[in-house]
């Protein structure tokens, strides 16, 4: 049978509306463009995930609205299963309204049907965490769910990885559930900081740099992977790229360390495309982007 990973998080509709100037208060300026654009980092790493050849399985929820709809039959061309990912009629989808201009942005996010997915419904699904072998986790549904849900993973056996974003103290229970944990170098020095004996963490750690590559460790020896030089177009969903990527690898089998690389290269292929999702790369972009930097 094939393996499964199942991805436990957030379902937002990104509204993104470009602008030459952000108005003052009180004041209305004209838009140049607008788009409604698949997003929340649960969905971004399910959709990685799927595009990397993985089978995945989506939990979370949507309001029973068009944005919800819209979204279900979206991720269903991307191969996911969404049959545990059910219209709530008393809350809305998940929204995140985004203003750029002048090359910076400012975001509003309503949770919306993201904050029901509350550890009961996460418990209610223990069949479903159990036949899957890796569980996918992030920090954009309530961290008592995410707490559930790796508990649930780990007594049945399966591997979990945590991406820490957005950046909340973990629970130790939490830590202790998940086999990876995957922050950036921001949320890396928060989560260090916020836990009693840093040493104990950094087995699982796997630290994203940007340009600057991706540290682990193998053992007690800290290794590091180089990121691969290219033309950046868009930064946005580089990281959720990366977890998707990376929890493919692990499920395969690879080491640690040819997983990073295998993440790091389908990152990177990630932000020479505009757009989170439509910049993720499928398997056969990233084997053909390695073979063509085996002398780099």
């Amino acid at each position: 049978m094939a393996k499964k990973i199942t991805v436990i998080g957030s379902i937002n509709m990104d509204l993104v509306t470009q602008t030459d100037m952000v108005p003052n208060r009180g004041e209305t300026v004209l838009g140049n463009q607008f788009f409604t654009i698949p997003g929340g980092k649960g969905a971004n790493q399910a959709v990685a995930a799927a595009k990397m050849g993985a089978e995945v399985s989506m939990i979370g929820l949507v309001g029973d609205d068009a944005f919800g709809h819209e979204y279900l039959g979206y991720l269903r061309k991307q191969q996911i299963d969404v049959s545990n990912v059910k219209p709530v009629t008393h809350e809305k989808t998940g929204i995140a309204t985004i203003v750029l201009s002048e090359g910076d942005n400012s975001i509003i996010v309503v949770p919306g049907a993201n904050n029901m997915v509350t550890p009961e419904l996460v418990e209610s699904l223990e069949k479903e965490i159990a036949a899957s072998d890796l569980l996918l986790l992030q920090l954009e549904i309530p961290i008592e769910s995410v707490e559930m849900a790796s508990q649930i993973a780990k007594k049945h056996g399966k591997q979990v990885i945590l991406n820490p974003a957005p950046f909340q103290p973990l629970p130790e229970a939490l830590i202790e559930n998940t086999d990876y944990i995957t922050p950036n170098e921001y949320e890396a020095e928060l989560l260090l900081a916020s836990v009693m004996d840093p040493a104990s963490l950094r087995e699982k750690l796997i630290i994203t740099k940007g340009s600057r590559g991706v540290a682990f460790y193998e053992g007690e020896q800290e290794c590091h992977q180089d990121s691969f030089k290219v033309e950046t177009v868009d930064t946005t969903g580089a990281g959720d790229t990366f977890n998707g990527a990376l929890a493919v690898a692990i499920l395969e089998g690879k080491s640690i360390r040819e997983a990073c690389k295998i993440a790091a290269a389908a990152g990177a292929i990630s932000v020479t495309k505009l757009g989170a999702q439509s910049g993720m790369p499928t398997r056969a972009e990233v084997e053909e982007f390695l073979s063509d930097r085996k002398g780099d």
